[in-house]
């Protein structure tokens, strides 16, 4: 098994005491991940490391498995949304975002086993944001790729009881 690729720039922990501007708004967002719902029915962990790229890395098992022995679409899509989400609304400090269209490509079946979804923003800075997420196998293999189109919604961040920085 390779070693997952190196990614982008990462930003460097606040020297002295907690996170502060940009580095505080991408702790701030990890924490909304771990504090969602539905993240209670993955293994997976959201880094940030840089304005408009995120990682999620997560474990897939038997469990996520449809008829034929291999991923369902659903954690496909569910990781590739969230990994295009989170480097667009890495950009973005003030509003929490809204997927409004998302296209998936499936190139290769998912087995069992620790998968990353690397995200990236691709255009916008106002009020519609695009990104882009691949799917990247323990051997380095893309095994899916999805684009997506995210809109600024009424919902501030700092409204959400999950954007803080601190411990769960």
């Amino acid at each position: 098994m390779r070693c997952w690729r190196a990614t982008r720039r990462v930003t460097q922990p606040e020297p002295d005491g907690p996170p502060s501007g940009e580095s505080a708004h991408f702790r701030a967002l990890e924490h909304l991940y771990r504090s969602a719902p539905i993240n209670q029915m993955f293994r997976s962990d959201l880094m940030i490391p840089a304005a408009g790229h995120s990682v999620i890395d997560f474990e897939v098992d038997e469990g996520a498995f449809h008829a034929a022995g291999a991923v369902h679409g659903t954690v496909y899509f569910k990781m590739l949304d969230d990994a295009a989400f989170y480097a667009a609304n890495s950009l973005v400090s003030d509003r929490f975002l809204l997927t409004t269209s998302f296209n998936l490509l499936f190139t290769r079946p998912i087995g069992p086993g620790r998968i990353r979804a690397e995200g990236r923003w691709i255009s916008g800075k106002r009020r519609v944001y695009v990104a882009e997420a691949s799917l990247i196998d323990s051997d380095g293999e893309e095994v899916g790729r999805g684009t997506g189109t995210f809109m600024r919604s009424q919902f501030p961040l700092s409204s959400l009881a999950g954007y803080r920085f601190g411990d769960d």
